[in-house]
């Protein structure tokens, strides 16, 4: 029997990460100059910290066109804590986790460190390689 398609086999690997302290301005930018929806934030120590979405992004723009002042951290705006999978999670349950929440990605967690990240798009490429 074929053993089942876990989020290891299909994450990705090479991340934009972010760090609290990254004007925001700044991270809006790398977020569309890499064409990603978001990136983790990790602290000095390489701790998971917080996610910064392009949702995330768009608060901050409305936010300053509201106030009118441009400005402040990726800190201020990031998604935090942060709802992460297992490495080993099998594709189908993460499946599930998608369809459960609003997130098009979730960060990837291997004994307690940032490992990767899967979105919908890399979970569904994983399911119909696998059965169809």
């Amino acid at each position: 029997m074929k053993a089942k398609p876990r989020i290891a086999d299909f994450m990705a690997t090479e991340l934009v990460t972010l760090t609290p302290e990254t004007e925001i301005n700044r991270a809006m930018k790398t977020l569309l100059d890499e064409r990603v929806s978001g990136a983790p934030v990790l602290d000095a120590k390489g701790q998971l910290v917080g996610l910064l979405s392009k949702k995330d992004c768009l608060r901050a723009v409305l936010s300053s066109s509201y106030y009118q002042e441009w400005g402040g951290t990726v800190a201020d705006y990031m998604s935090s804590p942060v709802e992460t999978l297992e490495a080993d999670l099998e594709l189908v349950q993460a499946a599930e986790k998608f369809l459960a929440s609003h997130f098009r990605l979730f960060p990837v967690m291997r004994d307690g460190r940032l490992a990767g990240q899967i979105s919908r798009t890399d979970v569904l490429r994983g399911l119909t390689e696998n059965w169809l």
